[in-house]
């Protein structure tokens, strides 16, 4: 789970209290050298830095726990760990990589690798991978982390996006209520949405503060791609019927049926829980993760479930895993691969998703009985797990202007109504080319 801009959390998973303890530290130790003379002394043994941006305490302990592991075992090869942050962790990696001074082992997300990638910063680690490893983790999975057919980040988290609902109101309201094996629609999810609101509360909220991820990977059901690769390799946005499914209902919800809340558009999935727990709202869509929020903050005996996204066509939704990859600089890359084998091994990659209430990617550690259990419905993020696919915009140079600069505003003004769909077709195809274009002359 990557921090929510909007969070509001219990004190021990504070982020505002993680960022500033990590702001507060020497900026070597969050920019770390990879010179070969400062990790290996005359006699000593090798030290490889590992930057993780794990920020929730479980999380964090369970990777200080598996490198102290790892040091343990190899007293010739140490892994120093290093805290770095969500928010920040893409300009300090363009800046660590142009000054040279990248960590070893790069702990970031699919969606954030690409211009790395294609720049030369990441090492190929596709002849470094381990059997084990590689086998382990499903070819759709390592799709997230490939760029032009070379592997330079091993995904290991997952999380699908979900309805977290009020279980009390879905009951009276009669609607049917989806399964993994039988989800909405998107008609049906439209429909019960508005025989969820009732009495001045609404059937859902939206909350978009971010749009761009969300839009884009809930329309993989509907066989939205908006990204299209020619025979030259060069990509184009297009914004075709089966890309409108998605964003059309949320903007019907909203300025259409009114079901769904204006006021929640601007906020992070965290600011939606006070209204939610209110019964202001029914349901939320939001990312697997957010059952830790709603278990510690919920009143008590407030009754909610986690239902699996509506679906169109295809029960595929798009994913970026968070990933490791190892710097392209690095002089000991088999030893950075060795520790990254041991950290993902199934009984870690457990540990790992517990601490972040994510799924792994790993096969063997989504069998795992905690992974699988009724409580906080687990069992139906497992159960989605086979569905989770590529998102569309991994491998898109120039994606994160495109989505800063284009396609954020352009959603959020869709979504409030203040553009129709003309409107917002022409910003994303139109100017979102142009941005494109800069990135593969």
């Amino acid at each position: 789970m990557r921090p929510d801009p909007g969070a509001r959390r219990p004190a021990r998973f504070d982020r505002r209290g993680l960022l500033a303890a990590a702001a507060a530290l020497p900026a070597a130790a969050l920019l770390p050298g990879c010179s070969d003379g400062s990790r290996r002394r005359t006699g000593g043994p090798t030290t490889l830095r590992f930057q993780s941006l794990a920020w929730q305490q479980d999380s964090i302990k369970a990777n200080k726990q598996l490198v102290a592991a790892w040091n343990k075992r190899h007293p010739d090869i140490q892994v120093q760990y290093v805290q770095g942050a969500w928010p920040t962790v893409h300009d300090q990696l363009l800046t660590s990589f142009e000054g040279g001074e990248a960590p070893d082992i790069i702990h970031d997300a699919s969606d954030d690798l690409a211009d790395f990638a294609y720049g030369g910063d990441l090492a190929d680690l596709t002849s470094l991978l381990p059997h084990r490893l590689r086998r382990d983790i499903p070819q759709r999975s390592w799709d997230t982390g490939t760029f032009n057919g070379r592997i330079h980040g091993i995904p290991f988290l997952q999380e699908p996006r979900v309805l977290i609902a009020n279980r009390t109101k879905l009951r009276r309201s009669g609607v049917r209520i989806p399964t993994p094996e039988s989800p909405w629609t998107w008609e049906e999810f439209a429909e019960a949405a508005k025989r969820l609101t009732r009495g001045g509360n609404y059937g859902v909220a939206w909350p978009l503060k971010e749009p761009v991820s969300a839009t884009l990977n809930l329309s993989l059901s509907t066989g939205g791609k908006v990204f299209h690769r020619g025979a030259d390799g060069k990509v184009e946005v297009r914004f075709d019927a089966a890309d409108q499914v998605v964003p059309r209902t949320i903007h019907e919800q909203v300025n259409v049926d009114r079901s769904a809340a204006r006021t929640t558009l601007g906020m992070g999935g965290s600011d939606t829980l006070p209204g939610f727990f209110a019964g202001r709202y029914a349901m939320v869509p939001l990312g697997f993760s957010y059952r830790q929020q709603v278990a510690q903050q919920a009143p008590e005996g407030f009754d909610w479930t986690v239902l699996p996204a509506p679906r169109g066509d295809v029960r595929d939704q798009g994913v970026s895993p968070q990933t490791l990859s190892v710097a392209a600089d690095c002089p000991y890359k088999e030893e950075a691969m060795a520790f990254i084998d041991f950290f993902l091994r199934p009984p870690g990659m457990v540990r790992l998703a517990l601490g972040d209430w994510l799924l792994p990617t790993g096969q063997e550690a989504l069998q795992d009985a905690a992974l699988r259990a009724d409580t906080y419905d687990w069992a139906t993020g497992t159960a989605l797990a086979g569905s989770l696919r590529s998102a569309p915009a991994q491998s898109v140079r120039g994606y994160p202007e495109w989505k800063d600069k284009i396609a954020a505003p352009g959603l959020q003004d869709y979504y409030s109504g203040a553009i129709d769909l003309d409107g917002l077709r022409e910003r994303l195809v139109t100017d979102g080319n142009l941005v494109l274009a800069r990135y593969q002359r």
